[in-house]
């Protein structure tokens, strides 16, 4: 699946949801199913913890076959669910697929303006390191 694709059925699964109420349960939920793939505990450190974040979130990342796959998680269960969906789309992509993407998904389900300022800032500090990430192993 493309990255694209994933925003889509993403945007498809949100806009079928009208209040903002079950909306945020989705978001419970995605971060329910991340609880099922844990990150281990060891990867839950100061040097994998994103700086930004009003909650605790760690992430990792390692290149596979050429594609990077992504590790994450929080302290908080809605954070969580974000993390799922960032996941859900960036996950086992190549460099160069996750630099040049355009994350309109974001925007699209109105996840930034129902959310705390806070929290959005953190939706960015993720971001930013997924694309480090990236960067670091294209550079390789």
């Amino acid at each position: 699946m493309t990255i694209n694709e994933a925003q889509d059925e993403i945007i498809d699964e949100f806009e079928a949801l009208d209040e903002w109420l079950d909306r945020y349960q989705l978001l419970v939920d995605y971060g329910k199913e991340l609880e099922k793939h844990p990150m281990p505990e060891a990867d839950k450190n100061d040097r994998n913890k994103i700086d930004g974040c009003q909650s605790t979130v760690w992430f990792t990342a390692s290149l596979q076959d050429g594609k990077i796959h992504y590790q994450g998680d929080s302290d908080a269960i809605l954070v969580k669910g974000i993390v799922a969906l960032l996941l859900r789309v960036l996950n086992d992509h190549t460099p160069k697929e996750i630099l040049d993407a355009d994350l309109y998904f974001i925007d699209r389900i109105g996840l930034r303006e129902h959310l705390s300022p806070t929290r959005s800032n953190g939706i960015a500090a993720m971001l930013k390191q997924m694309r480090l990430f990236a960067l670091a192993y294209q550079a390789k």
